[in-house]
């Protein structure tokens, strides 16, 4: 089945974001503040293993309709992009300024959206790795894609890390998970077991 993955932003203000913004050391760094560095990237690094989970898992699963791209993050202020697009130190620290149930942060998401869901046709499901527990931008989403919207029914009642972890996980493993639509879903559920521990791989 065609699939595309909104993948959710990662926050980008507080202590995280202006050690990377003023690092002298971090290559990263360096790169935002000269011709600026993949947002895919950055996000990973700010967030850690939950972003990166979720861009791994997308890229993984992905299977969009023609020219769509696979996955798609929620760039606070720019809408939807592409984990490949370059963003500045200034981009970064304005992306720190705008709050994810705000206009600012609404109105270009839904403006993008609509463009996705033109060109997605029908039979593409939208798949949403991040919390539905977010009001404004699930709301607009909704709107927006309705039906098709989805998202795993594995992430209630998990945390943040734990979806970080099953979601590398499935992408080892090849299993994508289950999804279910996003309207009328369960938004709080009790907290499911932990992960099990991979065996280590033994030592030639």
């Amino acid at each position: 089945m065609k699939t595309v993955f909104l993948i959710s932003p990662a926050r980008c203000s507080g202590r995280r974001a202006e050690m990377l913004v003023t690092s002298r050391t971090s290559p990263m760094g360096q790169q935002l503040r000269a011709d600026g560095a993949a947002l895919g990237e950055i996000f990973t690094w700010l967030s850690a293993l939950y972003f990166r989970g979720k861009l791994v898992y997308a890229q993984t699963f992905a299977r969009p309709p023609a020219p769509l791209p696979g996955s798609l993050v929620m760039a606070p202020g720019l809408g939807l992009r592409s984990p490949d697009t370059r963003i500045t130190a200034d981009d970064l620290r304005t992306m720190g300024t705008i709050a994810i149930e705000s206009d600012a942060f609404v109105r270009p998401l839904r403006r993008d959206a609509e463009l996705v869901e033109h060109a997605s046709g029908t039979g593409t499901r939208v798949v949403v790795l991040g919390s539905i527990a977010t009001g404004k931008y699930i709301s607009t989403l909704l709107d927006v894609f309705g039906s098709a919207l989805v998202f795993p029914d594995a992430f209630v009642g998990r945390g943040d890390m734990s979806r970080g972890g099953l979601l590398l996980r499935s992408s080892r493993t090849g299993d994508e998970l289950t999804y279910v639509p996003v309207h009328g879903a369960t938004l709080h559920g009790s907290r499911p077991p932990r992960l099990p521990k991979r065996p280590r791989r033994s030592c030639p």
